[in-house]
C-alpha cells in the first residue's frame, strides 16, 4: 500500500480541509475516498474528516464490492440491510477491522479517483426545496439528480441506474451528483480539479440565493434561561449529569418547530421531532410536556424550542448537546435557503421512519459522539470562585482533569478568561464580586445559562487582612467578613437555586457545596482575628446549610487547608501574608520574609506547606462520598489535628 502514499496524503489533506470548514461539513460528517484499480480507501463510519490521517482510512477490495451489485439479497428490509452490511464488511482487505462508511458502494460507482460527499447548508437549500430539481437543472445542467429514497443499498442501486443512464445518453461520467434531502457528491481525478468543482458549485449557489439567514446570536433573558435549563437538564439526564446549551437568534425565533426533518443527519443528531414549549409555561408544565413528548416518541427531546425565547439543546455530554445544537441550526439555515427555490420539501414520512430505526445511522451516531472512558467527574458542572490563581486554579485543574466542566469565577476577569481557556469548550469565565448580591446572582445565572446547571460549587474566594486590635480598622474587618463569610452565604443562596430545581425533577441526583475554609477556622490565629473569625463563622454556616439542604440531596462540607506557602496569598512580595506578618510582628524575632516562612514550615509535621493538589483531593472526597455532610475536613499536614 506504500505505492499510494502520496495519493493518501492528498486524500487526508483534502478531507481535513473540507472537514474543518463548517460551510461544507456538519457535526463531523461527510465522506471522502480515493481509489486505485484494485482498492478503495474510504473514511470509516463515525470518524471525523477534520482530523483523519492517511492511515485512518478503511481499505476495501473493489472486486468484492463489485460482486455486491449482482448479489441476490433478501426482500425483507432488515434482512437485506444486514446482509449488505456483512458483505461490505467482508469486502475489507484482510486484517482490516474498522467499519466502512455506509456509502462505500456509492463511492466505488464513480470512476474518478477522488470523491467528496458533503452536506453543505446551501446545497441542501436546493436539495430540500420544492423546486430544487428544476433549479439544479438550470444552475448545473451537467449534474445528476437522484430523488429521495431509502439509504444504503437501495440508494446505491438508484444512483447506479441513474449514472449508467447518464453515461449512455451523454457519453460522459457523472462528476456532480445531487441527492434529494441528503447532500452532494463531487468527483475528480485530482484534488485540485475537485477543489475547482466544489468552489464553482458553492459560488453558483451563493449567487442564486436571494436571502442569507442571519444566524448571529442575540441577547436573551438570562434569568429565564437559568430557570428553564436545570429543569431540562434534570429531565434529560435523570440521575446522571447532562448538558443543556442555549442559543437565540432571529432565525430560531421565526422557525416553525413543526417543520419535518430535512435530511438524515438532522434525524441522527437532533432527532426526528423537537419539543415546543409555549411562552409562560412553568417548570411543572415543562416537565409534563417533556414526559408526554418522550412517551409519544420513544426518545427524549434533543432540541427544545421555547416560544419567544430561543432554543435549548440537550445531551448526555457537552459534545452531544453541541452537536445537536449545530445540526438544528443547520436545519434552520437550510429552511431559509429553500426560500430561494420554492420553499421547504421535507423528507417523506416513510424515509423519516426508516432513518429513525436504521442500525447503520445509529452506529454512526454512537461512534461520532463517543466521549471516551468515563472519568470520576464526567459531565459534572463545577464552579470555582477565586479560580484564576492559587488554590482555586489548582482545584479547577484537578476537577477538569477528572472530567468536569469548569466555571472560573473571579474579580480578575482577564485572569479568569486565561485560566478557563486552558479547558477549551469545557471552560467558562465569569466575573463576580462574591460580597455583592446582584453580582453573585448574575454569576450563577450566567453559568447555568451556559452549562445547564451546577453540580459542584467550590466557594474558594477569600481575603486576608492581618493586624492586631490596635491597628485593625473597622473597614478592613468588615471587608474580610463580607468576602469570606457573607460571600459564602450569598454563593450558597444562589447556587442552590438551580440545584434545588435539579433535585425536584431528578430526586436521586446528588450535588455539593464545598467551602474552602482554613486551619484558622479550627483554631484561633494570633493577630489575624478578622480572618479566623470569618472562617469560624463559615464553618457554622457549613453545618447549618448542611442540615437545611440535605433534603434536596445537596451536601455541604468545608475543607480546612494548611498554609499554601507557595501561593500568591502568602508569597506576593507586596501584599502576601509573609510580608504582612513580618510587618505586623506576628513572628517573634523574624527579620526577613524567609524567617517568617521557616517559622511556618516548622509548625507542620509533614515539613511543607499545603499544595492545591492536597485540597483538590479533599474536594474529590467530599463529592464522591455519599454520606457525610456538615463536616470540616482538615488538610494541614498534621499541623492541626482533630480531637
Amino acid at each position: 500500500m506504500n505505492t499510494y502514499a502520496n495519493q493518501l496524503a492528498a486524500l487526508a489533506a483534502m478531507s481535513n480541509q473540507y472537514g474543518a470548514n463548517p460551510e461544507y461539513v456538519l457535526a463531523g460528517g461527510g465522506n471522502t475516498s480515493f481509489k486505485s484499480k484494485d482498492f478503495l480507501w474510504i473514511k470509516g463510519s463515525g470518524t471525523s474528516l477534520a482530523t483523519i490521517k492517511p492511515e485512518d482510512f478503511v481499505v476495501m477490495e473493489r472486486s468484492l464490492l463489485n460482486k455486491m451489485w449482482f448479489a441476490d439479497y433478501p426482500a425483507d428490509e432488515a434482512e437485506r440491510e444486514a446482509a449488505v452490511l456483512q458483505d461490505m464488511m467482508d469486502a475489507r482487505i484482510k486484517g482490516e477491522n474498522r467499519r466502512p462508511s455506509v456509502e462505500t458502494l456509492l463511492h466505488d460507482l464513480f470512476p474518478q479517483q477522488y470523491i467528496l460527499h458533503v452536506h453543505p447548508a446551501m446545497v441542501n437549500g436546493l436539495t430540500c426545496a420544492k423546486e430544487g430539481k428544476a433549479a439544479m437543472q438550470k444552475l448545473f445542467p451537467e449534474a445528476l439528480w437522484v430523488d429521495a429514497c431509502k439509504p444504503g443499498y437501495i440508494l446505491a442501486l438508484e444512483c447506479k441506474q441513474a449514472m449508467d443512464a447518464y453515461k449512455a445518453s451523454s457519453g460522459k461520467d457523472c462528476n456532480l451528483l445531487f441527492l434529494q434531502n441528503h447532500g452532494i457528491f463531487f468527483a475528480a481525478d485530482t484534488v485540485q480539479k475537485l477543489d475547482v468543482l466544489a468552489s464553482k458549485v458553492m459560488d453558483t449557489l451563493a449567487a442564486a440565493i436571494s436571502r442569507k439567514p442571519n444566524m448571529d446570536d442575540q441577547a436573551y433573558n438570562v434569568e429565564q434561561v437559568a430557570e428553564i435549563s436545570p429543569v431540562l437538564r434534570a429531565l434529560y439526564g435523570e440521575n446522571q449529569p447532562a448538558t443543556v446549551k442555549f442559543v437565540a437568534n432571529n432565525e430560531i425565533l421565526a422557525y416553525d418547530p413543526n417543520t419535518k426533518s430535512l435530511s438524515p443527519d438532522h434525524i441522527v443528531y437532533a432527532k426526528a421531532k423537537q419539543l415546543f414549549i409555549p411562552a409562560g409555561t412553568d417548570s411543572d408544565g415543562i416537565r409534563d410536556l417533556f414526559l408526554a413528548f418522550t412517551a409519544e416518541n420513544g426518545y427524549k427531546p434533543r432540541i427544545v424550542f421555547v416560544e419567544g425565547l430561543g432554543m435549548f439543546s440537550c445531551g448526555n455530554t457537552m459534545k452531544e448537546a453541541l452537536t445537536a445544537q449545530a445540526v438544528m441550526l443547520d436545519a434552520i439555515k437550510v429552511v431559509a435557503y429553500t426560500e430561494s427555490f420554492g420553499g421547504v420539501s421535507a423528507m417523506p414520512d416513510f424515509l423519516i421512519d426508516f432513518i429513525v430505526n436504521w442500525e447503520v445511522e445509529s452506529y454512526r451516531s454512537k461512534v461520532s459522539l463517543a466521549a471516551g472512558g468515563a472519568k470520576r467527574l464526567a459531565n459534572k458542572v463545577a464552579v470555582v470562585t477565586g479560580g484564576a490563581q492559587g488554590f482555586g486554579k489548582g482545584i479547577a485543574d484537578v476537577l477538569y482533569a477528572e472530567g468536569a466542566y469548569i466555571a472560573i469565577v473571579d474579580m480578575n476577569l482577564e485572569g479568569a478568561k486565561k485560566a478557563a481557556a486552558e479547558y477549551g469548550a469545557s471552560g467558562f469565565a465569569v466575573y463576580a464580586n462574591v460580597s455583592d448580591e446582584e453580582s453573585v446572582k448574575a454569576m450563577v445565572e450566567q453559568i447555568v445559562a451556559h452549562f445547564g446547571g451546577i453540580d459542584l460549587f467550590v466557594s474558594n474566594a477569600g481575603i486576608v487582612k492581618a493586624g492586631d486590635l490596635n491597628e485593625m480598622t473597622k473597614q478592613a474587618f468588615e471587608l474580610v467578613t463580607a468576602v469570606n463569610y457573607t460571600g459564602f452565604f450569598l454563593c450558597t443562596k444562589y447556587a442552590t437555586k438551580p440545584m434545588k430545581l435539579q433535585n425536584k425533577y431528578a430526586p436521586g441526583y446528588m450535588m455539593d457545596i464545598v467551602e474552602i475554609n482554613s486551619k484558622s477556622g479550627l483554631e484561633g490565629s494570633n493577630k489575624n482575628f478578622a480572618y479566623a473569625g470569618s472562617k469560624f463563622g463559615s464553618l457554622g454556616l457549613v453545618q447549618s446549610f448542611a442540615m437545611e439542604l440535605a433534603p434536596y440531596n445537596i451536601k455541604v462540607n468545608g475543607i480546612c487547608p494548611g498554609n499554601f506557602l507557595d501561593g500568591p496569598l502568602w508569597s506576593d512580595p507586596e501584599r502576601g501574608l509573609f510580608i504582612q506578618y513580618l510587618n505586623a510582628g506576628k513572628v517573634p524575632g523574624a527579620k526577613t520574609v524567609a524567617d517568617v516562612r521557616r517559622f511556618y514550615e516548622s509548625k507542620v509535621p509533614m515539613n511543607r506547606g499545603c499544595l492545591p493538589i492536597d485540597v483538590a483531593r479533599a474536594v474529590m472526597y467530599c463529592v464522591e462520598q455519599k454520606y457525610e455532610t456538615g463536616q470540616a475536613v482538615p488538610v494541614t499536614g498534621g499541623q492541626v489535628m482533630l480531637n
